[in-house]
């Protein structure tokens, strides 16, 4: 066998790449959300309340601010909706929810952002799907129309293309000259190339008209994670607005949630992508917040973000015992995030905070080392002692039953004796 030889040349540490020169701002009062350049990805939520229904949608709203969206999105179809749209704000500002509010148009959009001045106003951001502003003569006219209302109140907007509303007439101009070559591309390269160009030619008209190229988010989104990586590399190969990412009806449970994570992390690693949402199909009875928490485990997971403080815990095997650890496990993981609202306005950093949570004695000790403070639970057959790590020093061992209260009160003590400066 050949002796292997470590190498002495230093390895790079992996971290994503400069991301789009463009940056928006979305404002609301006092609040203001940068977008793109080298300010933070954002996360982005959408409300699923009929928005005529102010009291409900604002309720909803002030949850996913709470669980960390940074913007919200609100569907605005009807007349009825646009005239709520001024209401769902003065009842969030009532609450001292001050997150921007993002109209979400289709259809009738130009006419609404016209006939309600107070809708158009209270938004602080509007999108506008190329695919939905009207066909033929009408459709330059209508999407004029809502970038023309945009610059008249000062608010950017997202060109959001999507692959399931996509300007069919584009669509068969590029199918057409595509048969015409010697060498066709398959369907699917057409698809690409037609979302992309939509989103671009858009963008091109906005700024034609006088919007600002800094005041325009570009979005392609499709369904399928391969062609949601193709089409954002080529889309931000060929511009430097900021794009915001996201598979369109990702899907319910695990697969939504797995499917969101394997192509947002890719684009994000590759430095594409300034703004993020998941577009989660909720389970049956569960919060639309989830939504928001993974997007903002998937920013801090790659490092691009921290939001919360991050407990490591083992698998759990045939040497651990299962049920002790798990529960102390998830007790501390959700003791964390509940004092995060209160600890985040008192103790600076804190949400880079790491907790390891481990069940024996094989990786329980040198894990709990690695982390700011971290604990070794017994394994079976290990002697009913639980040693406790400090900034990689053993500073005491645990027993008895009440090892679950004392920790999470040596948490309490390391946050306010760390932080609390």
């Amino acid at each position: 066998m050949q002796d292997f030889q470590p190498s002495t040349d230093a390895i790079p540490v992996a971290a994503p790449k400069a991301r789009s020169s463009h940056q928006a701002k979305v404002v609301w009062g006092t609040r203001e959300v940068r977008i793109g350049g080298d300010a933070p990805v954002c996360i982005q939520s959408m409300t699923n309340t009929d928005t005529v229904d102010a009291i409900g949608t604002a309720i909803q709203i002030k949850e996913l601010a709470q669980a960390g969206s940074e913007l919200v999105r609100i569907t605005v179809n009807t007349p009825e909706a646009a005239a709520a749209v001024p209401y769902v704000r003065e009842q969030l500002d009532r609450m001292g929810i001050d997150v921007p509010l993002i109209g979400d148009f289709h259809y009738n959009g130009h006419t609404l952002l016209t006939d309600y001045p107070a809708c158009a106003q209270a938004l602080s951001k509007y999108r506008i799907n190329p695919g939905n502003v009207g066909k033929g003569e009408k459709r330059d006219r209508q999407f004029g129309q809502m970038i023309e209302a945009a610059m008249r109140w000062q608010k950017p907007v997202r060109i959001g293309v999507n692959w399931g509303s996509l300007d069919q007439e584009l669509l068969a101009r590029l199918m057409d000259e595509n048969a015409q070559r010697a060498v066709p591309s398959d369907a699917k390269q057409i698809m690409y190339e037609a979302l992309i160009t939509s989103a671009i030619q858009s963008a091109q008209s906005a700024e034609a008209m006088g919007m600002p190229g800094e005041q325009i988010i570009l979005s392609c989104k499709v369904s399928g994670v391969q062609d949601l990586i193709s089409v954002y590399r080529e889309l931000a190969r060929r511009c430097n607005y900021a794009l915001h990412l996201g598979l369109t009806e990702a899907g319910m449970g695990t697969k939504g949630t797995v499917a969101s994570a394997a192509a947002l992390s890719v684009l994000l690693q590759e430095g594409i992508g300034d703004t993020i949402r998941v577009s989660l199909t909720p389970q049956p009875g569960e919060s639309r917040t989830q939504e928001v928490v993974i997007a903002s485990e998937i920013l801090q997971a790659l490092g691009l973000r921290m939001f919360n403080p991050s407990v490591t815990a083992c698998p759990g095997c045939g040497r651990t015992t299962s049920t002790t650890f798990q529960e102390l496990a998830k007790q501390i993981d959700d003791y964390l995030r509940q004092q995060m609202p209160t600890w985040r306005s008192q103790y600076r950093g804190v949400e880079t905070l790491k907790v390891a949570v481990m069940g024996c004695i094989v990786n329980g000790p040198g894990e709990s080392k690695h982390a700011d403070i971290g604990i070794s639970l017994p394994g079976t057959g290990e002697a009913p002692a639980a040693p406790v790590f400090i900034d990689g020093e053993k500073v005491t061992t645990l027993r008895g039953g009440q090892i679950i209260a004392e920790f999470q009160q040596i948490v309490d003590n390391y946050v306010a004796q760390r932080f609390g400066a």
